[in-house]
């Protein structure tokens, strides 16, 4: 029982430090940009596609195609910025939900219709496992740990130690203030793509790898979890996207222990997380980390 427990909470680990890693990007979208970017699961979608032609079709290993998903990914974000949505500015945060939705919708459709609807995997042996004693890991959850190990502390010491990392949080948090004592916002608003992008090109490449197998509705399928673990955070709040992935990632997973009242069943993980969502909007709205704010 308590060797299920320990492969429970690796297993939460790893799921919790995607959320938390794609969370940070989405959240500090709508921290600076007002935007609810309901397109972002498609770009995990848009990362784990381009990282299985470098892969699968051209041969390149894992590392050269997760960098090769990051740098897409972040030009398609920032792309999408230039032509559709800076134009469309100060419509409204309602039109703009909308119009993500709708970007959301074509991406999903564009990788329909030129990959196909197959089930796709990258690469890599999901066959073979690592038995560490207490715990066992497969070979794509290796990949997401290393992974994790550089990029997550990497992230913090750039939000916590750069002056750009630092503008960021600062705009998320007044936006007014932080125009006012002199912050290029526009400029801090096209870095802010890029990192959503770069980071949304990992967690596709990891969810690819640790799920074994994946579709065109990749993106789709976690994106409800992405936005629970912005509002769990508190909006605009990119600590609080770290800290609430992580803890999302492990109650889903702990639920399922058998030691927990004989525990849930893994299909119902996604409805243990609304209803965690649900009750902290009852009982704090502005999330763990958020300040209350009128939006």
């Amino acid at each position: 029982m308590w060797q299920h427990f320990a492969q429970l909470v690796i297993n939460g680990v790893i799921t919790g430090t995607i959320l938390a890693l794609t969370g940070v990007g989405a959240t500090l979208v709508f921290g600076i940009q007002r935007i609810a970017n309901f397109a972002h699961g498609e770009y995990l979608t848009f990362a784990a596609y381009l990282g299985l032609i470098l892969n699968a079709s051209l041969g390149q290993n894992l590392i050269v195609a997760t960098f090769g998903a990051v740098i897409g990914t972040a030009l398609l974000a920032l792309g999408l910025h230039y032509l559709v949505l800076r134009p469309l500015r100060g419509r409204g945060l309602v039109a703009m939900s909308l119009i993500t939705v709708g970007i959301g919708l074509m991406l999903r459709d564009v990788v329909f219709l030129v990959a196909g609807p197959q089930i796709r995997q990258l690469a890599i042996d999901q066959s073979a496992v690592y038995d560490l004693g207490i715990v066992r890991i497969s070979p794509g959850q290796a990949v997401a740990i290393g992974i994790t190990l550089v990029v997550a502390p990497a992230l913090a010491i750039f939000l916590s130690s750069t002056g750009t990392g630092k503008a960021m949080r600062a705009v998320a948090d007044n936006r007014d203030l932080a125009a006012i004592s002199g912050i290029d916002i526009d400029r801090i608003g096209a870095y802010v793509w890029i990192l959503a992008g770069g980071l949304a090109g990992i967690g596709g490449i990891l969810f690819a790898v640790v799920q074994g197998t994946f579709d065109p509705n990749l993106g789709y399928q976690v994106l409800f979890l992405i936005f629970t673990t912005v509002v769990l955070g508190g909006i605009g709040s990119a600590y609080g996207a770290l800290v609430a992935g992580l803890v999302l990632g492990l109650i889903m997973e702990l639920s399922t222990w058998s030691g927990l009242a004989g525990g849930l069943e893994p299909r119902f993980k996604p409805l243990l997380a609304f209803v965690t969502l649900i009750l902290l909007l009852l009982y704090r709205p502005q999330g763990l980390f958020g300040k209350a704010r009128v939006l």
